[in-house]
């Protein structure tokens, strides 16, 4: 037996690693002492990330309560893997930090379904995002278990990451291939893979005092274990990649990087990511570029490369103005060169030895709780795009559904503000964007007014001001503005509402709580956000209740990605109607009295299918 002995909070802690059957008596021994006191915490350590490939490795499993840490070889087989499994099965209550990672582990690699995992799991993952959902970056404590713990647990909380490093180094590896590549007897390795779990342990008693205090509801607590173990389930069924298609659409967008980047290197950009040389490109051909960054230099970023190429920021023409054809060519290079590493790269590098690809689902990814896609990041792709979502299809003999929501960011503002008006236009199945453009313009209005009162909606929601909504609609600021006063005298309820969400944060230390008790924390300069904050919160979850709706309905097997307001699917083709109206009644139901409705979209093979591809 090797043992490691350790301080947390100034108390001896023990890591425990067995080498023969006598040892794992004794780790059996504490096993159900343990298990009698209270839940076990349980964490694996692994060859990487990437769960699917099919170089991935399970290294070890630990098992740990406040005291006692238990790092079980599995790597090694035999005893020590049938322990490990066997020990899994028994628990009655496991504790792990960032669960669904874990339980696709243990479900790939140590045949352990999730199903069989995640009812008796608590996530302290999740408890820390419910007391404050913050990252480092925005003034929160993170949700990584080594920030957590020194918060929590100890100030002096010990991370031996810099240690690892050190011997990765020492063994010629990098962080990447440090992981795979150090021996399973290494004792920094061993010391690192017991913490993890001892940390774990302390760590959820005083998480759950802290949400105790806070009020916060153990309903929502539930809810989200729920949603996360959904999004699980999705990740590890993933989606048919067409290789073929993916290959090609890798060549063609390094093709098209490089031709765009020689029509920009005609105007004298030899580099089209340096400003200095966009700037002296632009000025010497009679642009005025007024936007500063805060250092003072010239900004040529994404907003002024569109407003010069005549887009707006989701690519769509404007029409206000003659494209510049640097910015054009600027803006198709960069495109293609970003597309082909985030996307057609990404998708040949993950996919797995069936040919699927497991994007990475995160159910608790920004403050409001919103949901991500990430590995690659689908939910950067326009609304407008089939070229990427072409390289993912149903599976064989299956078509494609899509399940959107209609309006929901405006059906949840007119609810949550009581928006009376607003309210009337839902009931009454009008398109609430030309029944404000009629209202704020009258009855002739036009595609730029509905373009207009659209934009302004948005804004509303997500929290642009005059000039981002001018940005976005292509309209002159001083027509915005007009807008934006017709647009607040027509619903006064909206500015009521956020001047009052925002006394009320004042009230609670600058925290918001949204409609089903999420705490969403304000930053002081920027509590005009408090809008965007409690409809993006609202619409999340308006999405997670459909996700479990869906469940219910026996449908949770069809589900591949939940995306921005989306439910992608793949379905027999011969029952695709009767399913897709399915789906429609999951995510159709009143929000305080506003319709949230929901039409699915039938298509071809691939998810691109919908958006115009040909198959």
């Amino acid at each position: 037996m090797k043992v490691f002995r350790y301080e947390i909070a100034s108390e001896p802690v023990t890591v425990h690693v067995p080498e023969t059957t006598n040892d794992l008596d004794e780790f059996w021994e504490w096993f159900y002492q343990a298990r009698g006191r209270g839940p076990i915490a349980v964490d694996t350590e692994t060859t990487g990330l990437d769960v699917f490939s099919s170089t991935f490795r399970l290294r070890t499993v630990q098992f740990g309560d406040a005291h006692d840490a238990w790092v079980l070889p599995y790597e090694r087989g035999g005893y020590f893997a049938s322990s490990a499994r066997d020990a899994l099965a028994r628990a009655r209550h496991i504790l792990i930090h960032n669960a669904p990672y874990d339980w696709l582990v243990l479900d790939r690699h140590a045949g352990i379904p999730l199903e069989d995992l995640a009812p008796w799991t608590t996530d302290t993952r999740v408890l820390a995002a419910l007391i404050d959902p913050r990252q480092p970056q925005e003034g929160g404590i993170g949700t990584g278990l080594k920030p957590l713990s020194a918060y929590w647990v100890d100030p002096a909380s010990p991370d031996t990451q810099a240690g690892l490093t050190a011997v990765f180094r020492s063994l010629g590896l990098t962080k990447e291939t440090g992981w795979a590549g150090i021996p399973l007897e290494d004792p920094t390795f061993l010391l690192y893979a017991g913490l993890d779990v001892l940390l774990t342990a302390r760590l959820e008693p005083k998480l759950r005092r802290e949400l105790a205090r806070l009020g916060v509801r153990p309903e929502l607590v539930t809810y989200e274990h729920e949603i996360a173990r959904l999004c699980a389930h999705m990740q590890r069924t993933g989606l048919v990649l067409d290789l073929d298609y993916t290959h090609q659409l890798d060549r063609r967008l390094r093709d098209d990087a490089q031709q765009y980047a020689d029509q920009a290197a005609r105007y004298g950009v030899t580099n089209v990511n340096s400003t200095a040389q966009l700037a002296e490109a632009f000025v010497g051909m009679g642009e005025t570029l007024t936007e500063r960054t805060d250092s003072g230099a010239v900004k040529v970023d994404k907003a002024v490369l569109s407003r010069l190429a005549d887009l707006s920021l989701q690519g769509e023409p404007l029409d206000t103005r003659t494209p510049n054809p640097l910015a054009v060519a600027v803006l198709r290079s960069k495109r293609a060169g970003k597309w082909g590493k985030a996307y057609a790269r990404t998708f040949l590098d993950t996919v797995d030895a069936a040919g699927r690809v497991h994007p990475f689902i995160s159910p608790l990814a920004a403050r409001t709780g919103r949901m991500s896609i990430t590995r690659p990041a689908l939910q950067t792709l326009p609304s407008s795009d089939a070229m990427i979502r072409r390289c993912l299809l149903a599976d064989d003999g299956h078509v494609v559904i899509s399940t959107d929501f209609s309006a929901v960011e405006m059906r949840v503002l007119a609810a949550l503000a009581d928006v009376r008006r607003m309210k009337e236009a839902i009931s009454g199945g009008e398109d609430l964007h030309d029944f404000t453009a009629r209202l704020v313009f009258g009855r002739n209005f036009t595609k730029a007014h509905r373009k207009l009162a659209k934009a302004i909606g948005f804004g509303k929601v997500y929290g642009g001001g005059a000039q981002t909504i001018s940005r976005q609609s292509g309209a002159p600021i001083e027509d915005v503005q007009r807008a934006l006063r017709a647009y607040d005298k027509l619903y006064p309820e909206i500015r009521r509402a956020a001047s009052r969400w925002q006394r009320e944060a004042f009230q609670t230390g600058m925290v918001s709580i949204s409609a089903t008790g999420r705490r969403l924390p304000l930053d002081r300069d920027r509590t005009y956000a408090v809008t965007n904050y409690m409809c993006q919160s609202a619409a999340r979850d308006v999405l997670g209740q459909s996700m479990l709706n869906t469940e219910s309905a026996g449908l949770l097997e069809y589900c591949r990605l939940p995306i921005h307001d989306e439910l992608l699917a793949s379905v027999p083709k011969k029952e695709a109607e009767e399913i897709a109206r399915e789906f429609e009644k999951c995510m159709t139901w009143p929000l305080y009295g506003v319709p949230i409705e929901a039409e699915a979209e039938i298509g071809g093979r691939s998810w691109g299918s919908l958006y115009g591809a040909d198959y």
